[in-house]
């Protein structure tokens, strides 16, 4: 009796766990992925600086932006703060932090820090009176964002 030898080697690559693969992927990257939660009704152009430093933990930071609003015919030319959705006055910005601080764990309700993006054609008195009004809630955490200065 006469054995026959497969010379025919496999040369298949396997492809059922290729789907599986692809999907967690997808949900890795759905899950990571910030979008952005605002859209900005204020002009917003940073002023340039030197030196940065770079936010570390930006779960505890919520923003302010402070500018003239783009639409004008609705809000007015002067310049205006903007949190979240929702152009405020001054006034409001205590109930805003105290809203930021309630969606906060409570351990970090005291890290809270309040980011200023202040557009760099804004009269300072409007940002005196933000910064006053952040002194009266205790949000004594305070940082001026800008973008780098391009040399």
């Amino acid at each position: 009796m006469a054995f026959k030898k497969k010379s025919k080697a496999s040369q298949d690559i396997p492809t059922s766990a290729l789907p599986d693969i692809i999907f967690m992927l997808l949900f890795f990257f759905m899950v990571t992925t910030v979008m952005r939660d605002s859209e900005l009704m204020v002009k917003n152009s940073l002023p340039n600086a030197s030196q940065l430093t770079k936010l570390e933990k930006k779960s505890l930071v919520s923003y302010i932006f402070v500018g003239a609003p783009k639409d004008q015919a609705r809000f007015g030319k002067e310049t205006r703060i903007q949190v979240n959705d929702v152009i405020i006055d001054a006034e409001s910005i205590p109930q805003f932090v105290m809203n930021e601080k309630a969606k906060m764990p409570e351990a970090d309700r005291d890290k809270i820090m309040m980011s200023l993006k202040v557009d760099r054609d804004a009269k300072m008195g409007v940002i005196n009176d933000v910064t006053n009004q952040l002194r009266e809630v205790n949000a004594l955490k305070v940082n001026y964002a800008a973008s780098k200065r391009v040399r």
